[in-house]
């Protein structure tokens, strides 16, 4: 497991940078603009794959229909997940949008029990409704004048953890018979189509980004998208979906750092309380380990 754990400590890593370079760019750059070219820029990196490893476009060729649906849709979970979570960033702080956004544990553990069947303790279920009750205390305490938290910023960061968790428990399922590079690509093109129609549908402004603006949106791809989400669903093929989850734990602490130290962004005062009773119920959530029968990992 030691090279499972450092994949997964890069992965981390590497996803807490994402919320301070979206941040970092103009105000004037629309979230969807953001999210769309990051996949875009994402699906490039990887592209060369294709030529590097005849492999892989063998299991392309030869993905089962079923396989190809599946992705599919989480293609579409993770286009939504980047639309409402990005946008979230515009509305509320740092800290209550990655804290939300990585709540997804209490959403993977039921469902992996129903799906994966991985086995759900009482103390998983105590783990959930402590975590739910630390949501409401953070989507709703910060509702106070001169807050930096919106209530719509806080939901939008929540459905962007819902779309979070069925992502990772998608990915969790399909890492188990396709290998990491032919579920990425597929998984992050059809999420760079379908946000592409999004900003087609809504009208979204492309032209006029700064440059600045693309270099960060580069360097996001390259460092939250290839070290981070790529990584991530490496581990994915390897491990628990509840154990993948609840690791990200230290996104929100080490996305809190860098807004106070980068961004100077003091995190409101609920979101420091909802924030540790979210973390702790995320933990007992994913307590004790459960072991599960599962196909040989992919590379």
């Amino acid at each position: 497991m030691k090279k499972e754990a450092l994949g997964l400590t890069i992965s981390i890593i590497a996803v807490s940078f994402a919320s301070i370079l979206i941040k970092l760019c103009s105000p004037s750059t629309p979230p969807l603009a953001i999210a769309l070219l990051r996949l875009v820029f994402t699906t490039l990196l990887l592209t060369p794959v294709l030529f590097l490893r005849p492999s892989v476009r063998q299991e392309l060729r030869s993905l089962p229909r079923r396989s190809l649906l599946i992705m599919t849709g989480i293609g579409i979970i993770l286009a939504a997940h980047f639309s409402l979570w990005i946008t979230s960033l515009t509305l509320t702080s740092v800290a209550s949008s990655v804290i939300l956004v990585t709540a997804h544990p209490i959403i993977v553990a039921p469902l992996s029990y129903l799906f994966l069947r991985e086995r759900l303790s009482p103390l998983n279920a105590l783990g959930i409704a402590v975590s739910l009750s630390g949501v409401l205390l953070l989507v709703t305490g910060n509702q106070v004048p001169g807050s930096i938290d919106t209530l719509t910023g806080n939901i939008l960061a929540w459905l962007g953890g819902v779309g979070a968790g069925l992502y990772i428990l998608g990915g969790r399922l399909m890492r188990r018979t396709v290998s990491l590079f032919t579920y990425v690509l597929v998984v992050y093109a059809v999420a760079s189509i379908v946000l592409a129609a999004l900003v087609l549908i809504l009208q979204v402004p492309l032209a006029g980004i700064p440059l600045r603006d693309i270099g960060l949106i580069l360097l996001m791809a390259l460092i939250s998208g290839i070290f981070g989400h790529t990584l991530y669903n490496w581990a994915l093929g390897h491990i628990k979906a509840s154990v993948a989850s609840v690791a990200l734990l230290g996104e929100p602490i080490g996305a809190a750092l860098l807004a106070l130290a980068i961004l100077n962004q003091i995190p409101p005062i609920f979101t420091l309380y909802g924030g540790a009773i979210i973390l702790l119920g995320i933990y007992l959530t994913t307590r004790p380990p459960q072991e599960t029968e599962r196909g040989e990992p992919l590379p």
